[in-house]
């Protein structure tokens, strides 16, 4: 019965948008006498189908059975009719169908199981098609789960989904694209953690794509940082702190074990429901939860939540389920994620050198993008510009260790690397000799990069620098004064 309730959704969004354009809704909630005649029959048929689902819990499953079907082919031609309609907000329907659906995913009852025998095998909806999924082995598929339900029947593509997937292949497909590349790489560390806790694959790409792109020293304007940017405090709430000088939230690992238990826990408060889950997310649990308990009958798409939330939370959850909804079914899309080796390895320098000169001597073998942004995500702990000893172990792809071997360890390209660092040294004594700085004061949960890039820095180079911060961690107090230098331009 569910799967009927999924395209009863999917049929409603393509009347929808096959009907005449849309009208600004009736202000009033009534509407005219026919906008009130559909919504009068849209409740009447969701309390019929609730009736049924008690009917059959009773034992009575063939009244039952045809009980529910009929109210659900009442909401279907209602929901058709309202498309068509001056002044009906077919998104009522929406938010009908969405709690109808997770009604019939709750607790199983003998109406589901005999609807069952119709339905097509929910396995045909997992995704094994995409590229990182189809090399998980069969006991993986519950990546394409959420508490037993599939994934796939969650994700309703509504307008909003469906505006967010254009996003993603038009003018956002670059950071898709680049956010899958730096995914693959980070896989190994951070996928194990949502299987511990049997959460999707799929939501953890959405967040990451949404959040960061796969950068895991990326910081927001508000100071939320790392790859699935977590505030300071939230951040400490789940486990991550400031460990010798190191901001934890800039771990990958760490960082995918507090986001899986924020997203286990909010799921709990929620009642499993992941729209409200990443709308607290983005948006504050504070805030979603006093809206959820105003209108506890009320699912996300709802105009009594949709309406309240900012314009930012009602932006990012679409777009976090979409980018997730790619992930299952690129093929559907005419979209092709780069393939990526992501199978870890290591490298031991054999002398010393920074990742800006790794980089610049592992050249663009087997990645045209350059290596910069991997040596960087799989070692969050040294800044670019940093001189690392001789001896000093460094994860990387299994392709990066065999290419370091043959253009890092000697050679021309190690020259050219060497050269272009040194000739960054006279830029620093530059910005020393100026004087023109600027001070800061350190605050709780800052770290150099955080500083760095809320200025405007370009790099942590300058900073680090000029205040003689001592390597590898760059430790530094509350109340700190720093000199912020003439090179970055920000307040």
């Amino acid at each position: 019965m569910s799967c009927r309730i999924l395209f009863l959704t999917v049929a409603l969004t393509l009347a929808a948008c096959a009907g005449q354009p849309p009208h600004a809704p009736n202000q009033s909630g009534a509407g005219s006498s026919p906008t009130a005649a559909l919504y009068a029959r849209l409740d009447a048929a969701v309390g019929s189908y609730e009736s049924a689902r008690s009917t059959a819990g009773n034992g009575n499953a063939e009244s039952a059975m045809a009980e529910s079907t009929a109210a659900l082919d009442d909401l279907q031609a209602a929901a058709a009719q309202c498309a068509t309609t001056r002044g009906c907000e077919t998104s009522r329907f929406f938010a009908a169908f969405d709690r109808l659906l997770r009604l019939s995913r709750s607790v199983p009852v003998a109406i589901d199981a005999a609807a069952g025998a119709e339905s097509p095998d929910a396995t045909a909806e997992a995704g094994e098609s995409s590229p990182v999924v189809a090399a998980l082995p069969e006991a993986g598929r519950a990546v394409a789960l959420l508490k037993g339900r599939q994934l796939s029947d969650i994700i309703a593509l509504n307008d909003p989904v469906k505006v967010a997937l254009q996003q993603w292949l038009t003018q956002y497909r670059p950071n898709l694209m680049q956010a899958y590349e730096n995914y693959a790489y980070l896989r190994y560390r951070m996928w194990p953690e949502y299987q511990k806790a049997g959460l999707p694959e799929a939501v953890l790409f959405g967040i990451l794509a949404k959040e960061s792109g796969g950068k895991v020293h990326a910081v927001s304007r508000s100071g939320a940082s790392g790859p699935l940017q977590f505030m300071s405090a939230t951040g400490a709430r789940f486990g991550l702190g400031i460990v010798d000088g190191f901001d934890q939230r800039f771990d990958p690992t760490l960082s995918a074990r507090a986001n899986a238990a924020y997203l286990d826990e909010q799921l709990g408060v929620f009642n499993d429901n992941l729209e409200l889950v990443l709308g607290a997310y983005n948006g504050g649990e504070g805030a979603m939860q006093r809206l959820a308990t105003r209108h506890p009958d009320a699912g996300f798409w709802d105009a009594k939540i949709y309406s309240e939330l900012s314009p930012e939370t009602r932006d990012y959850v679409p777009m976090v389920l979409a980018a997730a909804w790619l992930f299952l079914h690129p093929e559907r899309y005419n979209l092709v994620f780069p393939r990526r080796d992501g199978k870890p390895s290591s490298i031991t320098l054999k002398r010393a050198a920074s990742i800006n000169e790794l980089t610049v001597c592992l050249g663009s073998e087997d990645n045209s993008n350059g290596w910069f942004r991997t040596l960087r995500n799989l070692n969050p702990a040294y800044e670019p510009q940093q001189e690392l000893a001789a001896g000093t172990r460094l994860d990387v792809p299994e392709k990066v260790a065999a290419v370091y071997e043959k253009s890092c360890a000697g050679g021309k390209w190690v020259a050219l690397a060497s050269d272009l660092s040194a000739a960054a040294l006279p830029l620093v004594a530059q910005t020393k000799s100026t004087g023109r700085t600027r001070n800061y004061i350190v605050r709780k949960g800052d770290t150099v990069a955080s500083i760095a890039h809320r200025h405007a820095c370009g790099g942590s180079g300058e900073l680090v620098a000029i205040n003689h911060l001592k390597a590898p961690h760059y430790a530094l107090q509350v109340g700190q004064s720093l000199q912020i230098p003439s090179v970055c331009s920000r307040n």
